[in-house]
């Protein structure tokens, strides 16, 4: 059984036009969130044996505020195939990790990370900015996951709703 948590990054600031989308930073809001995420994952007792994601400026922050927050204190691995990928792409890149942790924390983009969801739960769920998703895959070992796979939502936060 693994534990894949899917973590969308969090709000990203739109004031500075000439920055190419995969330079935005996260803006106030998005600082916020990606930290009481963060939080929220310490006081569930879901810390990662593993954090990945998207080399995105956005994503990055969103990645190093979660872990600083719930005590991860490994490197965080970026991989560059997690920009705006496809559920397949995102599988390819789990079935991809040097090692085979039990407990995966994947900080990606939309449309990837909720359609990755639906096609994995069955069940279509909104996922906007730094929502998180606690998934469990009836595999053995990442090289079993396909996007085919059956997973079993265990639970799904939503920033606003932990106000």
């Amino acid at each position: 059984m693994k534990t894949l948590l899917l973590l969308r990054h969090a709000k990203s600031d739109w004031s500075d036009s000439s920055l190419a989308d995969v330079d935005r930073p996260l803006n106030r809001r998005g600082r916020r969130a990606a930290a009481r995420m963060g939080r929220l994952l310490q006081s569930e007792s879901l810390l990662p044996d593993l954090l990945v994601s998207s080399p995105a400026v956005r994503a990055r922050k969103t990645a190093v505020r979660v872990a600083r927050r719930c005590g991860y204190e490994r490197a965080i691995e970026l991989q560059p195939d997690l920009y705006h990928a496809a559920p397949g792409g995102i599988c390819r890149v789990l079935r991809s990790l040097w090692s085979d942790p039990a407990c995966v924390l994947l900080v990606g983009h939309n449309p990837g990370l909720e359609e990755l969801l639906e096609r994995l739960t069955g069940q279509y769920e909104r996922f906007p900015t730094a929502a998180l998703a606690q998934l469990a895959l009836p595999i053995e070992s990442w090289d079993d996951l396909e996007v085919s796979s059956s997973a079993t939502l265990l639970n799904l936060w939503r920033p606003r709703q932990l106000d």
